[in-house]
């Protein structure tokens, strides 16, 4: 019985990875690509180039919707022709059919987590680096705008409570590849002197690990909030750490991060202090580890309500798989922003899709097992 199920599944499977991938890849990349070759003047291989690197990324949104519509269309279609009511008949509950779906949905949910993981996140990078490369060969590649990155310091109040105050501010307008441009720096980190460097350019010394700062100015300003001298440079060497750098060029999309370095980015977010980014990746973080688990609760709601005793074609399978591929999508979207917005834990809010569809495919399973 678990062969003859798995022959059956497998099919509605691959034709639904093939149907949903095709569907997201075309709304998603193809005609913005398309738009690119002809606007932009993108060669066409390197359209082509980007368009299979997108393909990973793409994949692992299409294996949970095809799980669903291929336990739901094929549960329906035994079901309409009496096979289960075969199955049952000769003493196998309801339980041990869908048992077959839910250990396949396992085997899919296992692949889903490596494509995530391993393949999509570098591929995805791969594609944004070569589209900009193609786009932008004749011109400075500017990699990030707006680099902001505080630092902060424990203060003992003398009623003996911690507060955390701001000890340095490092800004930049832009970081082109290989400098910063447009920037400021306020460092209040050494007690009764505070300074303000404002310079053109600055780039990382990586022999003598200092900052290396070009035409600006650095103003010191004492206690009393009075300059104490103002000193123009052309080339000034400044102890600072290299966290902005780090920042600026391990900078990429959440799609374009694994696991692992979605963490360092945590690191690195959690060193700066900037709460709304720091939450946003927490909850990235906590999605990627749920997503892959849909595929089981995909599995067990499309083989449930497939196993119901009824009458129905393929185009009803398919319409109630998108109106199921709907509501979960909806409820990530809305957890997923109160989790960001600090209603919701990180972890509520990325595992509550999954524990809503959880409960709902038990609670099928056990109406249907008591017919």
């Amino acid at each position: 019985m678990d062969r003859y199920l798995a022959i059956q599944l497998i099919p509605p499977f691959l034709f639904g990875v093939g149907a949903f991938t095709s569907v997201v890849l075309a709304i998603d990349s193809l005609f913005e690509l398309l738009r690119k070759v002809v606007e932009s003047g993108l060669p066409i291989n390197i359209a082509f180039q980007i368009f299979v690197l997108k393909l990973p990324y793409v994949m692992v949104y299409s294996f949970p919707m095809s799980t669903l519509l291929a336990t739901l269309m094929t549960y329906s279609r035994l079901s309409s022709e009496s096979e289960l009511i075969a199955l049952r008949a000769c003493g196998v509950s309801v339980y041990r059919m869908v048992f077959t779906a839910v250990i396949l949905s396992s085997l899919v949910t296992g692949i889903t987590y490596v494509v995530n993981e391993q393949i999509a996140p570098a591929a995805n990078y791969q594609a944004t680096i070569t589209l900009q490369n193609a786009l932008k060969s004749d011109q400075p590649s500017t990699k990030q705008e707006n680099i902001y990155y505080p630092e902060y310091q424990d203060l003992k109040q003398a009623d003996g409570r911690q507060t955390k105050i701001l000890s340095r501010l490092f800004y930049a307008d832009q970081f082109d590849g290989k400098q910063m441009k447009g920037l400021t720096v306020i460092d209040r980190s050494k007690a009764g002197v505070n300074q303000i460097v404002i310079a053109e350019s600055g780039k990382w010394n990586y022999s003598q690990q200092v900052w290396d700062f070009y035409n600006g100015t650095i103003y010191l300003v004492a206690w009393d909030n009075s300059y104490r001298n103002i000193l123009r440079f052309q080339h000034q060497q400044l102890q600072l750490p290299r966290t902005p750098l780090i920042l600026a060029e391990g900078s990429r999309d959440y799609g374009e991060m694994n696991i692992a370095q979605a963490q360092e980015q945590l690191y690195i977010e959690r060193l700066g202090g900037n709460q709304q980014k720091i939450r946003k990746l927490e909850v990235r973080i906590q999605q990627k580890i749920a997503f892959p688990f849909v595929c089981i609760i995909f599995g067990l709601v499309g083989s449930v309500m497939g196993s119901i005793p009824k009458r129905t074609g393929k185009g009803t399978s398919f319409g109630i798989s998108v109106i199921v591929i709907f509501t979960y999508y909806l409820l990530l979207s809305v957890s997923g922003a109160l989790a960001q917005a600090g209603i919701l834990s990180p972890i509520i809010g990325a595992w509550l899709p999954n524990i809503f569809g959880l409960i709902v495919g038990l609670f099928l399973l056990v109406r249907n097992g008591q017919r």
